[in-house]
């Protein structure tokens, strides 16, 4: 429970499944995804990818496997990564068969596309054969033509039919290691049909709003779906799909679960937009703080306000703060206490002085804590 009533979120219960390591659903930690733009087939570019990816902090990568040259590839990516890899597959089962063997944690199917169901069997006995669990996933510019001429148009309502009937067909099987996307890039069609799928079903779900455009775009319109969703409980993993690099995609993701308290790392940077009270330039202060803060993934906070009016509230609620005053000196805080002032020329080297010890010294509590369980 928060210490905040109102900042609590209550998560959906779940199901929990893995894909490869980690696990999804169950009350797991809200996994952070993204998917490769490179040939999977150039297995050096797409493992470049995935490693810059990984430096941001993604946990799953998604890859797609369209022709034999990208599952063949799959093995070699699969050896040179830290995280798990899924295989998108469409509509050819034997690629799903390949990349199983090839060593993907999870194929991204629709059952029903795969075709007949001696087919859709062998692609289920390779992914028990093989460890491997599924995500269905169904998208609203790809639905069932009978689903179609059914509601005259992709709407709620038939997105979850699609599901659940890809689904029926897994547990028909025996076959229960799997999770559900149902993305369309329409907010309200996204957000209504998880929210109606989370009502018809105990699965995993894995949330985005697909298709979201660019990278400013992208993120306003992936924030208002995904954010709405994972206030009200619904997402057990996440993708933030945008016209961008993968590292993009990844850093969106952490910064919405961030923002709603839900899963942190690294430096969660509070600041003001600005103003003519600012004792110092903000914008470009903020730019260069994140950029150098980038490699910390402890999680806590700093705050960075240009003036007096908001910046000792803010810094009471911050590991490290720095606000703006005269002279040519900012007030330091530290633990949301009034510590000490910091010429203008050395403020930045100082704040990030300042966070870099603090976050040792939150990793180093850690490892004592951990130390001290394990000589129970």
């Amino acid at each position: 429970m928060s210490l905040r009533p109102y900042q609590h979120i209550e998560r959906n219960k779940t199901r929990q499944i893995h894909v490869g390591s980690v696990p999804v659903g169950g009350g797991a930690p809200i996994s952070v995804q993204t998917m490769t733009n490179t040939l999977t087939s150039d297995a050096k570019a797409t493992i470049a990818q995935i490693k810059r990816a990984e430096k941001v902090g993604v946990d799953i990568v998604r890859v797609s496997c369209p022709d034999e040259a990208s599952t063949a590839a799959l093995k070699e990516i699969v050896q040179n990564v830290s995280v798990p890899i899924v295989a998108d597959i469409h509509f050819h089962y034997k690629r799903a068969i390949e990349a199983a063997q090839a060593g993907a944690a999870c194929l991204r199917i629709n059952p029903g596309n795969i075709g007949s169901a001696e087919r859709v069997r062998d692609v289920i006995k390779a992914a028990k054969d093989y460890n491997c669990s599924i995500r269905i996933g169904v998208n609203a510019g790809s639905l069932e033509k009978h689903l179609l001429e059914k509601y005259g148009e992709p709407n709620p309502d038939a997105l979850v039919e699609s599901a659940l009937e890809h689904a029926k067909i897994l547990e028909d099987n025996d076959f229960r290691e799997f999770k559900i996307s149902v993305k369309a890039s329409d907010v309200f069609l996204a957000v209504e049909s998880y929210r109606l799928l989370s009502e018809a079903c105990d699965y995993p779900l894995h949330i985005g709003i697909t298709e979201a455009g660019g990278k400013r775009a992208g993120t306003v319109k992936s924030s208002i779906g995904l954010g709405s969703l994972l206030w009200a409980g619904i997402g057990d993993t996440m993708r933030v799909s945008l016209s961008a690099e993968p590292e993009e995609e990844v850093a969106v993701g952490w910064d919405i679960l961030k923002s709603l308290g839900i899963r942190h790392r690294g430096v969660h940077v509070v600041s003001c937009p600005s103003c003519a009270r600012q004792g110092f330039q903000v914008i470009p202060t903020v730019a260069k703080l994140e950029e150098r803060l980038a490699h910390i993934e402890t999680p806590l906070s700093l705050s960075v306000i240009g003036c007096v009016v908001n910046g000792p509230g803010e810094a009471t609620m911050t590991d490290v703060g720095v606000t703006g005053g005269g002279s040519g000196r900012h007030m330091v805080y530290m633990a949301g206490k009034q510590d000490h002032t910091v010429p203008a020329e050395d403020m930045i080297d100082h704040i990030v002085e300042l966070v870099e010890k603090k976050a040792a010294e939150i990793e180093a509590e850690k490892a004592a804590a951990k130390a001290k369980e394990a000589s129970k």
